[in-house]
Protein backbone atom coordinates (compact mmCIF):
# COMPACT_ATOMS: atom_id res chain seq x y z
CA UNK A 1 0.00 0.00 0.00
CA UNK A 2 1.31 3.57 -0.78
CA UNK A 3 0.95 6.74 0.54
CA UNK A 4 1.03 10.13 -0.71
CA UNK A 5 3.01 12.99 2.09
CA UNK A 6 2.03 16.69 1.19
CA UNK A 7 2.81 19.41 2.32
CA UNK A 8 0.45 21.88 1.48
CA UNK A 9 0.08 25.70 1.03
CA UNK A 10 1.82 26.33 -1.55
CA UNK A 11 0.03 27.37 -5.60
CA UNK A 12 -0.07 25.02 -7.91
CA UNK A 13 1.64 27.51 -11.05
CA UNK A 14 2.76 26.27 -15.07
CA UNK A 15 1.56 24.37 -17.74
CA UNK A 16 -0.18 20.93 -18.21
CA UNK A 17 -0.59 18.81 -21.27
CA UNK A 18 -3.31 16.46 -20.93
CA UNK A 19 -3.27 12.79 -21.48
CA UNK A 20 -6.15 11.00 -23.55
CA UNK A 21 -9.28 10.59 -22.07
CA UNK A 22 -8.91 7.01 -19.56
CA UNK A 23 -12.50 5.93 -20.45
CA UNK A 24 -12.10 6.70 -24.38
CA UNK A 25 -9.28 4.58 -24.25
CA UNK A 26 -10.27 1.60 -22.30
CA UNK A 27 -13.35 0.85 -24.61
CA UNK A 28 -10.64 1.36 -27.67
CA UNK A 29 -8.34 -1.45 -26.62
CA UNK A 30 -11.59 -3.56 -25.96
CA UNK A 31 -12.32 -2.68 -29.95
CA UNK A 32 -9.19 -4.53 -30.93
CA UNK A 33 -10.43 -8.11 -30.51
CA UNK A 34 -13.64 -7.20 -33.40
CA UNK A 35 -10.64 -7.90 -35.88
CA UNK A 36 -8.16 -9.89 -36.66
CA UNK A 37 -5.95 -7.27 -38.46
CA UNK A 38 -3.39 -4.48 -36.01
CA UNK A 39 -4.82 -1.64 -34.48
CA UNK A 40 -3.05 1.35 -33.58
CA UNK A 41 -4.20 3.52 -30.54
CA UNK A 42 -1.99 6.50 -30.02
CA UNK A 43 -2.34 8.62 -26.66
CA UNK A 44 -2.66 5.90 -23.88
CA UNK A 45 -2.59 6.94 -20.88
CA UNK A 46 0.15 5.02 -18.76
CA UNK A 47 -2.35 4.53 -15.85
CA UNK A 48 -3.16 1.33 -13.72
CA UNK A 49 -6.53 0.62 -15.28
CA UNK A 50 -5.14 0.31 -19.06
CA UNK A 51 -2.36 -1.82 -17.57
CA UNK A 52 -5.36 -4.11 -16.54
CA UNK A 53 -7.01 -3.82 -20.02
CA UNK A 54 -3.86 -5.05 -21.21
CA UNK A 55 -3.42 -7.65 -19.11
CA UNK A 56 -6.95 -9.18 -19.87
CA UNK A 57 -6.51 -8.53 -23.98
CA UNK A 58 -2.89 -10.08 -23.37
CA UNK A 59 -4.01 -13.00 -21.35
CA UNK A 60 -6.83 -14.10 -24.21
CA UNK A 61 -4.03 -14.07 -26.65
CA UNK A 62 -3.99 -10.91 -27.85
CA UNK A 63 -0.42 -9.93 -29.62
CA UNK A 64 0.24 -6.32 -27.81
CA UNK A 65 3.21 -3.79 -28.25
CA UNK A 66 3.45 -0.71 -26.66
CA UNK A 67 6.17 2.05 -26.66
CA UNK A 68 5.51 5.21 -24.67
CA UNK A 69 1.80 6.29 -25.08
CA UNK A 70 1.36 3.95 -28.39
CA UNK A 71 0.20 1.03 -27.80
CA UNK A 72 -0.52 -1.70 -31.22
CA UNK A 73 -2.68 -4.70 -30.69
CA UNK A 74 -3.88 -7.81 -32.88
CA UNK A 75 -6.33 -10.48 -32.33
CA UNK A 76 -5.76 -12.71 -34.66
CA UNK A 77 -5.79 -15.86 -33.16
CA UNK A 78 -7.37 -15.94 -29.53
CA UNK A 79 -6.62 -18.97 -27.15
CA UNK A 80 -9.31 -18.48 -24.87
CA UNK A 81 -12.68 -16.84 -24.66
CA UNK A 82 -12.66 -16.66 -20.73
CA UNK A 83 -11.74 -13.38 -18.86
CA UNK A 84 -9.51 -14.08 -16.31
CA UNK A 85 -11.42 -13.45 -12.79
CA UNK A 86 -8.68 -11.74 -10.63
CA UNK A 87 -8.49 -9.16 -13.19
CA UNK A 88 -12.02 -8.50 -13.76
CA UNK A 89 -11.70 -7.47 -10.11
CA UNK A 90 -9.62 -4.87 -10.87
CA UNK A 91 -11.19 -3.09 -13.15
CA UNK A 92 -14.93 -2.01 -14.26
CA UNK A 93 -13.39 -1.91 -17.87
CA UNK A 94 -13.72 -5.50 -18.26
CA UNK A 95 -17.41 -5.47 -18.74
CA UNK A 96 -16.65 -3.65 -22.37
CA UNK A 97 -14.79 -7.25 -23.54
CA UNK A 98 -17.63 -9.33 -23.12
CA UNK A 99 -19.88 -7.60 -25.91
CA UNK A 100 -17.02 -7.29 -29.04
CA UNK A 101 -15.47 -10.65 -28.01
CA UNK A 102 -18.50 -12.94 -28.22
CA UNK A 103 -19.78 -10.84 -31.81
CA UNK A 104 -16.54 -11.45 -33.31
CA UNK A 105 -15.36 -14.72 -31.20
CA UNK A 106 -19.13 -16.25 -30.77
CA UNK A 107 -18.81 -16.49 -26.91
CA UNK A 108 -17.54 -14.79 -24.30
CA UNK A 109 -17.06 -16.23 -20.16
CA UNK A 110 -16.39 -14.06 -17.81
CA UNK A 111 -16.89 -12.44 -13.85
CA UNK A 112 -18.08 -9.57 -12.46
CA UNK A 113 -16.27 -6.24 -12.92
CA UNK A 114 -14.91 -4.58 -9.96
CA UNK A 115 -13.98 -0.86 -10.01
CA UNK A 116 -14.83 1.79 -7.77
CA UNK A 117 -17.28 1.66 -4.82
CA UNK A 118 -19.42 5.00 -5.56
CA UNK A 119 -22.82 3.05 -5.44
CA UNK A 120 -24.85 0.91 -7.44
CA UNK A 121 -23.41 0.00 -10.90
CA UNK A 122 -26.25 -2.14 -12.80
CA UNK A 123 -24.79 -4.37 -15.41
CA UNK A 124 -28.25 -4.82 -17.05
CA UNK A 125 -28.52 -2.56 -19.44
CA UNK A 126 -25.71 -4.28 -21.11
CA UNK A 127 -27.06 -7.65 -21.39
CA UNK A 128 -30.68 -6.59 -22.10
CA UNK A 129 -29.08 -4.74 -25.23
CA UNK A 130 -27.30 -7.69 -25.91
CA UNK A 131 -29.86 -9.80 -25.84
CA UNK A 132 -31.74 -7.66 -28.11
CA UNK A 133 -28.91 -8.27 -30.92
CA UNK A 134 -29.65 -12.17 -30.63
CA UNK A 135 -27.07 -13.37 -28.01
CA UNK A 136 -27.87 -15.76 -24.96
CA UNK A 137 -26.94 -14.51 -21.69
CA UNK A 138 -26.31 -17.20 -19.04
CA UNK A 139 -25.65 -16.42 -14.93
CA UNK A 140 -25.54 -20.06 -13.79
CA UNK A 141 -21.84 -19.70 -12.61
CA UNK A 142 -19.51 -17.95 -14.48
CA UNK A 143 -21.29 -15.43 -16.63
CA UNK A 144 -21.14 -16.31 -20.05
CA UNK A 145 -22.56 -14.34 -23.57
CA UNK A 146 -23.20 -16.60 -26.92
CA UNK A 147 -23.42 -14.29 -29.94
CA UNK A 148 -26.17 -17.10 -31.49
CA UNK A 149 -28.08 -15.95 -34.57
CA UNK A 150 -27.32 -11.94 -34.32
CA UNK A 151 -29.17 -9.04 -35.95
CA UNK A 152 -29.86 -6.20 -36.01
CA UNK A 153 -32.40 -4.49 -33.44
CA UNK A 154 -34.23 -1.46 -32.07
CA UNK A 155 -32.44 -0.77 -28.62
CA UNK A 156 -33.89 1.38 -25.80
CA UNK A 157 -31.10 1.95 -23.16
CA UNK A 158 -33.15 1.90 -19.96
CA UNK A 159 -30.24 4.53 -18.68
CA UNK A 160 -28.16 6.83 -20.53
CA UNK A 161 -25.44 4.28 -19.50
CA UNK A 162 -21.73 5.37 -21.11
CA UNK A 163 -20.43 1.74 -21.11
CA UNK A 164 -23.49 -0.06 -22.00
CA UNK A 165 -24.07 1.75 -25.16
CA UNK A 166 -20.12 1.41 -25.71
CA UNK A 167 -20.57 -2.24 -25.29
CA UNK A 168 -23.49 -2.53 -27.61
CA UNK A 169 -22.15 -0.18 -30.26
CA UNK A 170 -19.06 -2.22 -30.53
CA UNK A 171 -21.23 -5.68 -31.38
CA UNK A 172 -23.53 -4.22 -32.98
CA UNK A 173 -21.39 -3.10 -35.59
CA UNK A 174 -20.69 -7.38 -36.90
CA UNK A 175 -24.76 -7.85 -36.44
CA UNK A 176 -26.53 -8.32 -39.84
CA UNK A 177 -28.64 -5.38 -40.28
CA UNK A 178 -29.49 -2.00 -38.99
CA UNK A 179 -29.51 -1.53 -34.54
CA UNK A 180 -30.87 1.90 -33.71
CA UNK A 181 -29.64 2.80 -29.79
CA UNK A 182 -32.56 5.07 -27.84
CA UNK A 183 -31.25 7.17 -24.48
CA UNK A 184 -27.75 6.13 -26.10
CA UNK A 185 -24.34 7.72 -23.84
CA UNK A 186 -23.22 10.49 -25.99
CA UNK A 187 -20.12 11.82 -23.95
CA UNK A 188 -17.02 12.54 -25.22
CA UNK A 189 -15.34 9.39 -24.95
CA UNK A 190 -18.08 7.66 -26.64
CA UNK A 191 -17.79 9.70 -29.77
CA UNK A 192 -14.03 9.11 -30.06
CA UNK A 193 -14.91 5.24 -29.48
CA UNK A 194 -17.26 5.83 -32.38
CA UNK A 195 -14.61 7.38 -34.48
CA UNK A 196 -11.89 4.77 -34.16
CA UNK A 197 -15.11 2.39 -35.36
CA UNK A 198 -15.40 4.17 -38.58
CA UNK A 199 -11.80 3.70 -38.99
CA UNK A 200 -12.02 0.28 -38.88
CA UNK A 201 -14.99 0.32 -41.16
CA UNK A 202 -18.28 0.63 -39.05
CA UNK A 203 -21.07 2.37 -40.47
CA UNK A 204 -22.08 4.90 -37.43
CA UNK A 205 -24.38 7.71 -37.61
CA UNK A 206 -25.58 9.70 -34.39
CA UNK A 207 -22.46 10.40 -32.21
CA UNK A 208 -22.85 13.13 -30.18
CA UNK A 209 -26.68 12.15 -29.69
CA UNK A 210 -28.94 9.69 -27.72
CA UNK A 211 -29.93 7.46 -30.91
CA UNK A 212 -26.87 5.93 -32.04
CA UNK A 213 -28.01 4.08 -35.65
CA UNK A 214 -25.42 0.86 -36.85
CA UNK A 215 -25.75 -1.04 -39.89
CA UNK A 216 -23.53 -3.80 -38.94
CA UNK A 217 -20.82 -4.79 -41.74
CA UNK A 218 -19.35 -8.52 -41.94
CA UNK A 219 -15.85 -7.44 -41.23
CA UNK A 220 -13.91 -4.64 -39.64
CA UNK A 221 -10.16 -3.80 -40.52
CA UNK A 222 -7.51 -2.49 -38.72
CA UNK A 223 -7.01 1.21 -37.89
CA UNK A 224 -4.95 3.80 -36.51
CA UNK A 225 -6.48 6.52 -34.32
CA UNK A 226 -5.59 8.92 -31.52
CA UNK A 227 -7.56 9.34 -28.32
CA UNK A 228 -8.76 12.93 -27.31
CA UNK A 229 -7.58 14.69 -23.98
CA UNK A 230 -9.13 13.77 -20.81
CA UNK A 231 -11.09 16.31 -19.58
CA UNK A 232 -11.67 15.12 -15.79
CA UNK A 233 -7.97 15.50 -15.77
CA UNK A 234 -8.28 18.82 -16.92
CA UNK A 235 -10.93 19.87 -14.72
CA UNK A 236 -9.13 18.56 -11.53
CA UNK A 237 -5.88 20.07 -12.22
CA UNK A 238 -7.74 23.35 -12.81
CA UNK A 239 -9.96 22.98 -9.50
CA UNK A 240 -6.65 22.28 -7.69
CA UNK A 241 -5.04 25.34 -9.13
CA UNK A 242 -7.68 27.38 -8.61
CA UNK A 243 -8.35 26.20 -4.97
CA UNK A 244 -4.43 27.23 -4.45
CA UNK A 245 -5.10 30.11 -5.98
CA UNK A 246 -2.06 29.49 -8.54
CA UNK A 247 -2.05 30.27 -12.58
CA UNK A 248 -2.13 27.08 -14.93
CA UNK A 249 -2.06 26.88 -18.52
CA UNK A 250 -3.52 23.87 -20.33
CA UNK A 251 -2.18 23.04 -24.06
CA UNK A 252 -4.97 20.74 -25.61
CA UNK A 253 -7.43 20.82 -28.58
CA UNK A 254 -10.85 20.01 -28.21
CA UNK A 255 -12.59 22.70 -26.09
CA UNK A 256 -15.75 21.86 -27.34
CA UNK A 257 -15.43 18.77 -25.22
CA UNK A 258 -14.41 20.96 -22.28
CA UNK A 259 -17.35 23.72 -22.27
CA UNK A 260 -20.13 21.66 -20.09
CA UNK A 261 -17.08 21.40 -17.03
CA UNK A 262 -16.23 25.07 -17.34
CA UNK A 263 -19.89 26.76 -17.55
CA UNK A 264 -21.43 24.31 -15.20
CA UNK A 265 -18.45 24.12 -12.57
CA UNK A 266 -15.66 25.95 -12.34
CA UNK A 267 -17.56 29.10 -13.47
CA UNK A 268 -19.95 28.77 -10.67
CA UNK A 269 -17.35 28.85 -8.47
CA UNK A 270 -15.72 32.04 -9.02
CA UNK A 271 -13.29 30.79 -11.59
CA UNK A 272 -12.30 32.66 -14.28
CA UNK A 273 -10.32 31.98 -17.87
CA UNK A 274 -8.93 33.18 -20.57
CA UNK A 275 -9.12 30.50 -24.09
CA UNK A 276 -7.31 31.29 -26.81
CA UNK A 277 -6.80 29.14 -29.99
CA UNK A 278 -5.38 25.40 -28.11
CA UNK A 279 -4.68 27.40 -25.08
CA UNK A 280 -6.30 27.77 -22.24
CA UNK A 281 -5.20 30.18 -19.10
CA UNK A 282 -6.55 30.43 -15.35
CA UNK A 283 -6.67 33.41 -14.62
CA UNK A 284 -4.95 34.48 -11.06
CA UNK A 285 -7.09 35.60 -7.96
CA UNK A 286 -6.61 35.96 -4.94
CA UNK A 287 -10.37 35.40 -3.64
CA UNK A 288 -13.09 33.23 -5.49
CA UNK A 289 -16.98 34.13 -4.90
CA UNK A 290 -19.82 31.72 -5.43
CA UNK A 291 -21.75 33.19 -7.84
CA UNK A 292 -25.40 33.23 -6.97
CA UNK A 293 -28.35 32.74 -9.18
CA UNK A 294 -30.27 35.30 -10.27
CA UNK A 295 -33.42 34.23 -7.62
CA UNK A 296 -32.58 34.55 -3.69
CA UNK A 297 -31.64 30.90 -3.36
CA UNK A 298 -28.70 29.38 -2.62
CA UNK A 299 -26.95 28.04 -5.96
CA UNK A 300 -26.31 24.78 -7.01
CA UNK A 301 -24.05 22.14 -8.88
CA UNK A 302 -25.82 19.22 -10.08
CA UNK A 303 -24.18 16.69 -12.01
CA UNK A 304 -26.13 13.89 -15.07
CA UNK A 305 -25.35 12.26 -18.06
CA UNK A 306 -23.60 13.99 -20.84
CA UNK A 307 -23.52 17.69 -21.33
CA UNK A 308 -24.52 17.93 -18.01
CA UNK A 309 -21.79 18.51 -15.28
CA UNK A 310 -19.77 15.33 -14.79
CA UNK A 311 -20.29 13.17 -11.96
CA UNK A 312 -16.04 12.25 -11.82
CA UNK A 313 -15.43 16.43 -11.41
CA UNK A 314 -18.46 16.41 -8.54
CA UNK A 315 -15.56 15.59 -5.75
CA UNK A 316 -12.87 18.19 -6.78
CA UNK A 317 -15.67 20.61 -6.99
CA UNK A 318 -16.62 20.08 -3.73
CA UNK A 319 -13.18 20.78 -2.59
CA UNK A 320 -12.88 23.85 -4.48
CA UNK A 321 -16.29 24.99 -3.15
CA UNK A 322 -14.40 24.84 0.34
CA UNK A 323 -12.17 27.78 -0.66
CA UNK A 324 -14.33 29.92 -1.89
CA UNK A 325 -16.80 32.66 -0.44
CA UNK A 326 -20.93 31.69 -0.33
CA UNK A 327 -22.67 28.75 0.02
CA UNK A 328 -23.82 26.08 -2.52
CA UNK A 329 -25.28 23.07 -2.79
CA UNK A 330 -24.31 19.93 -4.54
CA UNK A 331 -26.30 17.39 -6.05
CA UNK A 332 -24.91 14.11 -6.95
CA UNK A 333 -27.58 12.22 -8.68
CA UNK A 334 -25.84 9.19 -9.81
CA UNK A 335 -23.89 7.60 -7.40
CA UNK A 336 -25.51 6.69 -3.85
CA UNK A 337 -21.97 6.96 -2.17
CA UNK A 338 -19.59 9.21 -4.47
CA UNK A 339 -20.24 11.60 -1.36
CA UNK A 340 -19.07 9.90 1.86
CA UNK A 341 -15.41 11.15 1.50
CA UNK A 342 -16.83 14.22 2.37
CA UNK A 343 -16.43 13.42 6.09
CA UNK A 344 -12.63 13.54 5.54
CA UNK A 345 -12.63 17.65 4.46
CA UNK A 346 -14.96 17.88 7.60
CA UNK A 347 -12.33 16.11 9.93
CA UNK A 348 -10.27 18.71 7.71
CA UNK A 349 -12.25 21.87 8.83
CA UNK A 350 -14.79 22.35 6.03
CA UNK A 351 -18.22 24.03 7.03
CA UNK A 352 -20.02 21.16 5.00
CA UNK A 353 -23.05 19.53 5.55
CA UNK A 354 -24.03 16.06 4.31
CA UNK A 355 -28.02 16.15 3.51
CA UNK A 356 -28.51 12.66 2.67
CA UNK A 357 -26.19 10.60 0.52
CA UNK A 358 -27.21 12.72 -2.57
CA UNK A 359 -26.51 16.12 -1.61
CA UNK A 360 -24.35 18.41 0.21
CA UNK A 361 -24.30 22.10 1.40
CA UNK A 362 -20.83 23.71 1.33
CA UNK A 363 -20.15 27.02 3.20
CA UNK A 364 -16.63 28.45 2.21
CA UNK A 365 -14.17 29.82 2.67
CA UNK A 366 -12.61 27.42 5.04
CA UNK A 367 -9.22 27.07 6.32
CA UNK A 368 -8.36 23.44 6.10
CA UNK A 369 -5.73 21.63 8.46
CA UNK A 370 -3.87 18.92 7.34
CA UNK A 371 -4.77 15.55 8.12
CA UNK A 372 -4.27 11.47 8.01
CA UNK A 373 -6.77 9.78 6.03
CA UNK A 374 -7.50 7.13 3.48
CA UNK A 375 -8.33 7.61 0.03
CA UNK A 376 -11.47 5.32 -0.67
CA UNK A 377 -11.79 5.98 -4.83
CA UNK A 378 -10.24 7.38 -7.88
CA UNK A 379 -11.97 10.97 -7.86
CA UNK A 380 -12.03 11.34 -3.98
CA UNK A 381 -8.53 10.54 -4.16
CA UNK A 382 -7.82 13.40 -6.26
CA UNK A 383 -10.33 15.23 -3.79
CA UNK A 384 -7.97 14.40 -1.21
CA UNK A 385 -5.24 15.58 -3.08
CA UNK A 386 -6.14 19.00 -3.92
CA UNK A 387 -7.69 19.70 -0.07
CA UNK A 388 -4.18 18.48 1.28
CA UNK A 389 -2.62 20.95 -1.01
CA UNK A 390 -5.02 23.79 0.45
CA UNK A 391 -3.94 22.56 3.52
CA UNK A 392 -1.47 24.24 6.05
CA UNK A 393 0.98 21.18 7.68
CA UNK A 394 2.01 18.21 6.11
CA UNK A 395 -1.13 15.52 5.60
CA UNK A 396 -1.06 11.82 4.78
CA UNK A 397 -3.19 9.85 2.20
CA UNK A 398 -3.20 5.99 2.03
CA UNK A 399 -4.28 3.94 -0.43
CA UNK A 400 -2.40 6.45 -2.86
CA UNK A 401 -2.37 3.64 -5.19
CA UNK A 402 -6.09 4.06 -6.13
CA UNK A 403 -5.20 7.10 -7.73
CA UNK A 404 -3.02 5.63 -10.40
CA UNK A 405 -5.88 3.73 -11.96
CA UNK A 406 -7.22 7.28 -13.29
CA UNK A 407 -4.38 9.80 -13.09
CA UNK A 408 -1.01 9.04 -14.49
CA UNK A 409 1.79 10.14 -13.02
CA UNK A 410 0.00 12.14 -10.54
CA UNK A 411 2.84 13.58 -8.06
CA UNK A 412 4.94 13.87 -10.57
CA UNK A 413 2.95 16.25 -12.64
CA UNK A 414 1.56 17.98 -8.95
CA UNK A 415 6.03 18.76 -8.52
CA UNK A 416 6.58 20.28 -11.18
CA UNK A 417 3.44 22.98 -10.72
CA UNK A 418 5.19 23.55 -7.23
CA UNK A 419 3.18 21.15 -4.93
CA UNK A 420 5.28 19.45 -2.24
CA UNK A 421 4.63 16.04 -2.46
CA UNK A 422 6.13 12.76 -2.40
CA UNK A 423 4.87 9.15 -2.68
CA UNK A 424 6.18 6.84 -0.04
CA UNK A 425 5.20 3.06 0.49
Amino acid sequence: MARFIIRGGKPLTGTLTPVGNKNAALPMLAAAVLTDEPVTIRNIPDIADVDTMLALLADLGVDITRRGHTVRLQAAALRKYTLDAALCRRARSSILLTGPLAARHGKAVFHPPGGDLIGRRRLDAHFTALRALGMRFSAAGRLRLTAGDMRGALILLDEASVTATENVMMAACLAPGKTTIYNAACEPHVQDLGRLLQRMGAKLSGLGTNRIIVQGVRRLHGATHTVGPDYVEIGSFLAAAAATHGILTVRTPGWNTFLPVIARGLRRLGVSWRLSKQVLRLQPTDRLVIQDDLAPAIPKIEDGVWPAFPSDLMSVAIVLATQASGTILFFEKLFESRMYFVDRLIDMGARIVQCDPHRVVVTGPGRLRAAHMTSPDIRAGMALITAALCARGESIIENAQIVDRGYERIEEKLRLLGADIERAQ
